[in-house]
């Protein structure tokens, strides 16, 4: 049984040092919580910022005091663990090590650092409490309401209002559950109450009328294998606590009830736990807890609910105070004990769902009758939130669609069986402001039918939904073109954001796949702060695991699809890379490693002979057609073999085991993947390494995997580029020639073989195929397809972000320059190298990593290279200046800066600098 990685807590101060230097101790992007409830371990991890306005600031000790008071805490008495003065620079990610703590535990703490400019004030206090970690903690019951289930027919003549659900192989229908509880304090002081609390397959939850949490925090609990896991939420709800209360949920049906029962998995009807756990000032405890005391009904307005087809509410249904004091619920029924899921019950480990942009709508059409559509400008995922009058007992219509057809009507053949609409049946002829509450759409375009009145763009907004997480970069340059790209990456990475990283958000799909995020997860971590969602990903990774070892394609497996593709599958290994590699987090690691080496020992077993992989794969998905009329390529050019993609990713693989092992200080595992690899590499270049310099049938990826793999012998790796160049160059006009899997090799391995300029001639191609062509034909996200405007409705999705292979990477790694000093995690050691490449005259990019923002802002001016740079407090860097021909001035001048000449590197001269903002300036010429 897999455990959960540890919980990262923060703290925010200013403090000053002896010398007046103020020090800033901030929130790591990793975590948003400062003072968090429902902490998922009982040994968390602390983390914290260095901040000084000053050069070369780095900690020297720091000792962190947990306390179980915060009396204690004043006291300096850390009567759960005082860890001492502790000679360390390490700021982030350390560990708990006092008392045991158990369930329900709260603590507070605080942190002191000395640096070398000084020792800085104790920090102000945080807090944190444990969530319930074990099983015998609960005392609820899971309830709901399971029609039919014994007597078809008198349960219909006994609860004729109870509507008739459907479970359907292409269209489920299954009403929201209400319930509620009505329970009195007699009328004592409520010191802290805490509400667990899981709904399943999504709830929203009250208390005397109040969401427990804020409006815009939505689609609760997050995704999950619900045979193996269970997600539950904490919440404080101390200040809705009064003498009389009632407690509301409505259930949704979200990935637990299958859309589809015909190709998706079915867990069951919706159901509930709750406890809510009361303390009095007076030391006297309550607790409510879900049973059949509560009652409930499916027969209130949301009538239907799935993420595909859409929600159905009939406001003639609802019923005012059903979640407050005195409702008459006379009609509603005792709720029942169900069957609980058969995954472990566990705190969530994730942030939720929450709306965190609102677009306008730019333009309105009109057509005959009472119907418009709505282009909001931009293809994004959320709910359409609209403001109107409809006569008494009318339906308007809400459909979406990510564009229109040449008639300017929606355009929905690429949603495939998805009916991605909505319904609202007005109760009167009042005014009425809606928007769904149990589901999510991708979508551009909007037609609404059956509004009373006209309506203005004024009426409508969309709103846009993702996990809670923070934008952690940015990036401008002189090409607006790249500028644009980015911004569509923007928007289709948050918006496949939804407890998994989802393929597309609109079609009838939406899954977790693996292989669109092998590579591109380390391009998303630049854009946004995404530990938590890809840590949680890991487990769900893990929980398709079967026992021979193999795992799926999908996680969660709401679809049985085990194809042993380890270019996809591999994702579990390359996203616990990313977790380490940007966040200094090795946990991850820790945790999925057993998991991980008996995937990689059955692909082994089962797949390797004679030294090379023999698995199928679903291969270099989307290769750019040769024509703009047809989905897949039939040329065979550009075709690669299976062998010719999952060996080199084995061996790949394996160097990621050797390094993983060698992290845990399992030197054994780490000798064994070592001889793995080379054995590996020996003969796959043995029996695919053509003497000519290229690989298996000369594709560019076939070429492309061993360059960035490191499989080439030094020998053949200039006639293996110059092969790979030539293909790109004379074969495909320098634009992109591969599918996924080379796609997300390309642009790094085109740069560090000496021909950045040909992969920013890629970057920037206007015309078929390229990511400009996808923003010349309006697009306003990433394709599916790189002929998304002409290909057929099969498979052609306008949200789908595996087609940015490495392009962020390079954004930010090449152009930008920022990344990790060669043998440093987490940014402990930073290398700038920008890569200037012909026909860009500048780049601004920052990144926010778990100890603090870096930027690299460079512009070529005047026969100059000017470069300000900012490296955060307790960080050095490796400053890589474009030029190996500094003359001793601009040597000393460098040197004056506090930087301090390290060595010549390839074309650059490379100094060492510590912390703090720098502006410097030397002579360059193109």
């Amino acid at each position: 049984m897999r455990t959960w990685r540890l919980v990262l807590l923060s703290v925010l101060f200013f403090a000053s040092c002896s010398d007046g230097v103020d020090v800033r101790i901030l929130n790591p992007t990793v975590d948003l919580k400062s003072d968090p409830i429902g902490v998922t371990s009982a040994n968390p991890s602390f983390s914290w910022q260095l901040s000084s306005e000053l050069k070369d600031v780095s900690q020297t000790y720091y000792r962190i005091i947990v306390a179980s008071s915060e009396k204690a805490l004043k006291k300096n008495e850390g009567d759960l663990w005082d860890s001492g003065e502790v000679e360390s620079g390490q700021s982030t990610l350390i560990r708990y090590d006092g008392k045991p703590l158990g369930s329900r535990d709260r603590a507070y703490w605080k942190v002191k650092v000395k640096t070398n400019r000084g020792e800085t004030a104790w920090s102000r206090p945080g807090v944190f409490e444990i969530a319930l970690l074990d099983g015998s903690d609960w005392t609820a019951s899971w309830i709901g309401h399971h029609p039919f289930q014994n007597d078809e027919i008198n349960y219909l003549e006994r609860y004729p209002w109870i509507s008739y659900e459907r479970i359907e192989e292409r269209h489920t229908t299954v009403p929201a559950r209400y319930l509620r509880k009505e329970f009195s304090t007699g009328g004592r002081k409520v010191r802290k109450a805490r509400l667990y609390i899981c709904g399943l397959g999504l709830y929203e939850a009250y208390i005397n009328g109040v969401k427990v949490d804020d409006e815009n925090c939505i689609l609760k609990p997050t995704t999950a294998e619900y045979d193996r896991t269970v997600p539950y939420n904490t919440f404080d709800v101390t200040s809705l606590i009064k003498k009389h209360n009632t407690v509301g949920v409505i259930l949704g049906n979200g990935r637990y009830v299958s859309v589809r029962s015909r190709i998706l998995k079915h867990y069951d009807l919706p159901k509930l736990i709750l406890q809510l756990e009361i303390e009095y000032s007076d030391g006297s405890r309550d607790t409510v807890v879900s049973d059949t005391s509560w009652k409930i009904t499916n027969d209130g307005p949301i009538r239907s609910n799935n993420d595909w087809d859409g929600e159905y509410y009939d406001a003639r249904l609802e019923m005012p105070g059903w979640d407050l004091n005195g409702f008459d619920d006379g009609r509603w029924l005792r709720a029942e004990l169900v069957d609980a899921p058969k995954g472990e019950l566990r705190p969530q480990l994730n942030p939720d769902i929450r709306i965190q942009d609102v677009v306008k709508p730019v333009e309105l059409f009109e057509f005959p009758g009472d119907t418009v559509i709505l282009d909001i400008g931009q293809n994004m995922v959320g709910w359409l939130q609209l403001k109107g009058r409809a006569r008494a007992g009318d339906t308007v219509h809400v459909r979406y669609a990510e564009s229109l057809d040449a008639a300017g009507r929606l355009y929905t053949a690429n949603f495939h069986t998805a009916k991605a609409a909505s319904w609202y049946v007005a109760k009167d002829d009042e005014p009425f402001t809606w928007h769904p509450q149990f589901i999510f759409q991708g979508f551009r375009f909007v037609e609404v039918t059956g509004l009373k009145d006209k309506p203005s763009l004024e009426d409508f907004e969309g709103q846009v939904s993702y996990d809670e997480m923070k934008n952690t970069g940015t990036f401008e340059c002189s090409d607006e073109l790249l500028n644009q790209i980015h911004k569509n990456a923007f928007w289709g990475i948050r918006g496949n954001y939804r407890g998994i990283p989802t393929d597309c958000p609109q079609r009838d799909e939406r899954m977790g796949w693996t292989g669109d995020r092998t590579v591109g997860v380390l391009g998303e971590s630049y854009m946004f702060g995404n530990h938590d969602l890809y840590a949680k990903w890991l487990g769900d990774i893990e929980d398709t695991q079967k026992e021979s070892g193999a795992i799926s394609e999908i996680a969660p497996a709401y679809v049985d699809l085990y194809t042993d593709d380890n270019a996809w599958c591999g994702a579990y290994l390359t996203v616990a890379d990313m977790l380490y590699t940007q966040y200094g987090d090795s946990k991850p690691i820790e945790l999925h490693y057993d998991s991980m080496k008996r995937w990689m020992d059955y692909m082994k077993e089962k797949f390797l002979v004679d030294g090379v992989m023999t698995n199928p794969c679903i291969g270099d998905w989307c290769v750019p057609p040769e024509t703009r009329d047809i989905t897949f390529s039939q040329d065979p050019s550009r075709t690669t073999p299976c062998v010719a993609i999952t060996t080199p990713f084995y061996y790949y693989l394996t160097t990621l085991m050797r390094k993983f092992a060698r992290v845990l200080g399992k030197e054994e595992d780490a000798l064994a993947f070592d001889v793995e690899a080379r054995m590996v590499k020996d003969s796959y270049n043995r029996k695919y390494l053509n003497g000519k310099g290229y690989y298996s049938t000369n594709s560019v990826t076939a070429n492309l995997l061993p360059l960035r793999f490191g499989m080439v012998p030094d020998e053949y790796r200039d006639a293996v580029v110059r092969s790979t160049v030539d293909r790109v160059v004379n074969d495909f006009d320098s634009h992109v020639c591969c599918g996924v899997v080379g796609n997300g090799q390309m642009m790094r391995a085109l740069t560090d073989n000496g021909h950045g300029d040909l992969a920013y001639t890629i970057a920037s191609n206007k015309t078929y195929p390229g990511w400009g062509y996808m923003i010349g034909n309006g697009a306003t996200t990433i394709w599916e397809l790189w002929n998304g405007d002409t290909a057929g409705a099969l498979m052609n999705s306008q949200n789908h972000v595996m087609l940015l292979g490495d392009l962020i990477i390079w954004m930010y790694r090449y152009i930008g320059g920022i990344g990790n000093a060669e043998g440093s995690v987490g940014y402990e050691r930073v290398r700038l190298k920008p890569y200037l490449v012909k026909g860009l005259d500048y780049a601004r990019v920052s990144y926010d990593s778990v100890r603090g923002t870096i930027v690299s802002s460079w512009k070529k001016e005047d026969g100059k290279f000017l470069w300000d740079i900012v490296i955060p407090a307790n960080s050095t860097a490796e400053v890589f200046i474009p030029s190996v021909s500094l003359d001793g001035d601009e040597v000393k001048d460098l040197e004056g800066l506090g930087g301090k000449l390290l060595r010549e590197d390839s074309g650059y001269t490379v100094f060492g600098f510590p912390s703090g903002s720098y502006s410097l300036s030397v002579n360059y010429g193109e």
